[in-house]
């Protein structure tokens, strides 16, 4: 018998010579899924392991800063951060629910993971604008109406409130349409608008009205504030009639396109 032509053996290296077969391209692919899979698998056991089960990435120290009444210890024991725990588990929004409720002094807090084991606590105190009598005490009310705290002694440079309740005539009138609820938000309003040298000198914030808000400051000057809205433009005003008139008694801004001043 003859054997192959020249031609034909052609054919045939051609044909072992082209692409390998679809079965073999599947097999193949298969155990490169297989390898990358593994890999995949082992990365993530080990990531996992050192997030959660490893001694490295604990919890073991909490930083706190921003703190002016409140001491360290106290944030600490409010917060009650797991020491000891995976860092990455841990509940960052429940510490901050934690710090809200126990210590309303607060009023923002920032609570962040600090890599490799650490968690830092950023607060910012209430600021008070206002005081409020109570049973021999003083409530801290700040700019938003938040009466955040009871202390004994009152702050230096923080306007007592005093609420005259007339049960006749327009003052009268105003706490009946707006209650004492609005006028002491009103008064808080004002106390928060004073240019900070004035705040500094007042000793009472005296609120009879809505619109009829005074102050009292040292040295037995007064000033007649009006009601609480316009607060900019009366503090600006303010500002400049007592420079304009420093021996002034009394000033009257509850116009503060038409500032007025008397009295030496």
């Amino acid at each position: 018998m003859a054997g192959p032509t020249t031609a034909e053996r052609g054919d045939r290296q051609q044909e072992s010579s082209g692409p390998p077969p679809a079965g073999r391209l599947a097999k193949r692919r298969l155990r490169l899924l297989v390898v990358l899979t593994a890999v995949l698998l082992f990365l993530g056991g080990g990531t996992t392991w050192v997030l959660y089960g490893s001694g490295w990435l604990r919890v073991r120290h909490v930083s706190i800063s921003g703190t002016r009444m409140l001491t360290p210890a106290d944030v600490r024991e409010a917060a009650s951060v797991p020491v000891g725990q995976p860092l990455v588990s841990v509940d960052t929004k429940a510490i901050e629910d934690r710090l809200r409720r126990k210590l309303p002094r607060i009023d923002t807090v920032d609570v962040v993971r600090t890599w490799p084991s650490g968690i830092s606590l950023k607060i910012t105190e209430r600021t008070p604008v206002l005081l409020v009598r109570k049973s021999g005490n003083f409530v801290e009310v700040d700019d938003q109406g938040v009466r955040f705290a009871t202390v004994s002694q009152a702050p230096k440079g923080v306007p007592l409130l005093e609420l005259t309740e007339s049960r006749s005539g327009s003052a009268a009138a105003s706490l009946r349409r707006f209650g004492t609820d609005r006028l002491v938000r009103e008064a808080v309003r004002v106390a928060g608008d004073l240019p900070p040298a004035v705040a500094r000198e007042a000793r009472t914030l005296r609120i009879r009205s809505y619109d009829d808000v005074q102050l009292l400051l040292g040295g037995g000057r007064v000033v007649a504030w009006g009601s609480g809205e316009n607060g900019r433009a009366k503090a600006r005003a303010l500002t400049a009639l007592m420079k304009a008139v420093p021996g002034a008694r009394h000033f009257d801004v509850s116009v503060p396109t038409a500032p007025a001043s008397a009295g030496s």
